[in-house]
């Protein structure tokens, strides 16, 4: 048994986990939305990889500069059409709403494209491989999955730091109330937020079909490992995602190598202790400490 190749498996693994969660822990971070149809966007993405790689007879790499864009203004309509309305009538709202979106995608999709499983055609990377010393084998398209990932969480947290944008997406995270005082118009706040969460979904999602297969109810799934992925490592902090979602893959992977009947059943311990010991994860944020702590603290 060669448990260094396992961490490292794992650690890969960890990084789709965490492309998949990425947007999931920005809609929650910002607008305070725990989305229950996020996983099942994510498959809309690959279905629509499908549909245009077909089209197109090329592999799903070439369609991404199409599929984005579409992925992002359907984030943008989802937020004026359903989620902004949801967030005036109190926190239960958004979640019914995530609710049912999720399940009137998902049989949607069964009605369009049948359960049968899909995969997606990922080209030459999807069989290519590279050796580390003579136990250890590395997937091109599962390490690309990792560093995509790295780079979406860099690459958001570099415009969150330092844009106009992203100063207001931090105020409106920070206090809603206050941001409207100063100026900040928080639709448009919203609605760019929930274009990201979506079209990184669709991405994720690209790479799920792309690794493995996927049917209209792949998404269940999906969630359950982004949800988790975001809690362990912290609500609200992008790095702690990549962090939760590593943390999940290596669990996963260490413990399938001893006996593969107990992998997933580890991943939900891990996470099941991680919220005994730390409710708010590893790297909870600021505003998420002040909000377990209970808004009417005295101070």
């Amino acid at each position: 048994m060669n448990w260094v190749n396992a961490v490292i498996q794992g650690m890969l693994l960890g990084g789709q986990y965490a492309l998949i969660a990425c947007g999931l822990s920005l809609t929650f971070g910002v607008m305070r939305i725990v989305n229950l149809a996020h996983g099942d966007l994510a498959v809309c993405g690959a279905y629509l990889g499908l549909v245009l790689s077909s089209a197109l007879g090329v592999p799903v790499w070439v369609t991404l500069p199409l599929l984005l864009p579409v992925a992002f203004a359907a984030g943008l309509a989802l937020q004026v059409l359903l989620f902004g309305r949801a967030l005036r009538h109190g926190v239960l709202a958004p979640v019914l709403v995530t609710f049912g979106l999720s399940v009137m995608i998902e049989n949607l999709l069964q009605v369009a494209a049948t359960s049968d499983p899909r995969g997606l055609n990922g080209g030459a990377l999807a069989l290519a491989s590279f050796h580390i010393g003579s136990s250890i084998t590395v997937s091109w398209l599962f390490l690309t999955a990792f560093l995509t990932a790295c780079a979406v969480l860099s690459g958001l947290q570099l415009v969150l730091s330092h844009t106009s944008w992203g100063r207001k997406v931090r105020a409106t995270s920070d206090d809603l109330d206050t941001a409207r005082l100063v100026g900040v118009r928080v639709r448009p706040v919203f609605a760019t937020v929930a274009g990201i969460a979506v079209a990184t979904a669709a991405l994720a999602g690209v790479f799920i079909g792309t690794i493995g297969t996927f049917d209209p109810l792949t998404g269940t799934n999906v969630l359950i490992f982004a949800f988790e992925a975001v809690v362990i490592g912290g609500i609200g902090s992008l790095w702690g995602t990549l962090v939760g979602g590593m943390a999940l893959g290596v669990t996963q992977v260490v413990v399938g190598e001893v006996n593969q009947a107990y992998a997933v059943l580890a991943v939900n311990l891990l996470f099941l202790a991680v919220l005994t010991v730390r409710p708010g994860g590893l790297f909870t944020s600021h505003q998420a400490v002040r909000e377990l702590q209970g808004e009417g603290a005295p101070g």
